[in-house]
């Protein structure tokens, strides 16, 4: 019975870790939003985010607040009954390095796609 005491927490961190170690997959983005642009600025582009990402990104801290204002009901001692609620919620956005990264990649591969639509001569550094 010992050993099934070890066994949870041993399970968690190899789960864990396995997720943390997975390659970040591109997010989808439009290559719609880059129609407009020529071969060279497309390049430049495209140079301007690898560039970025070998230089290491870094994830925007934003922080958000909020107020809410609620009506909720309950059973209190003088028996069920409705009462205002209000709330405040200090927090911070949940962009990590994998989500900012995966932004990034789906960037690149929007603006190679645009650059295949329009034949334009890309150098396309693998990752």
């Amino acid at each position: 019975m010992t050993q099934f005491k070890y066994l949870i927490p041993i399970m968690a961190v190899f789960t864990l870790t396995a997720c943390s170690t997975m390659p970040v997959k591109p997010t989808y983005v439009s290559p719609a939003q880059y129609q407009g642009f020529s071969c060279i600025q497309l390049q430049s582009e495209y140079n301007r985010i690898q560039q970025y990402m070998a230089q290491g990104v870094e994830t925007p801290k934003r922080t958000g607040m909020g107020v809410g204002l609620g009506l909720g009901g309950g059973w209190g001692r003088g028996g069920w009954g409705f009462g205002p609620s209000l709330s405040f919620n200090l927090g911070q956005s949940s962009n990590t390095k994998r989500t900012e990264i995966s932004q990034l990649l789906g960037q690149q591969d929007a603006i190679a796609q645009a650059a295949q639509f329009k034949n334009c001569p890309m150098k396309i550094i693998k990752k």
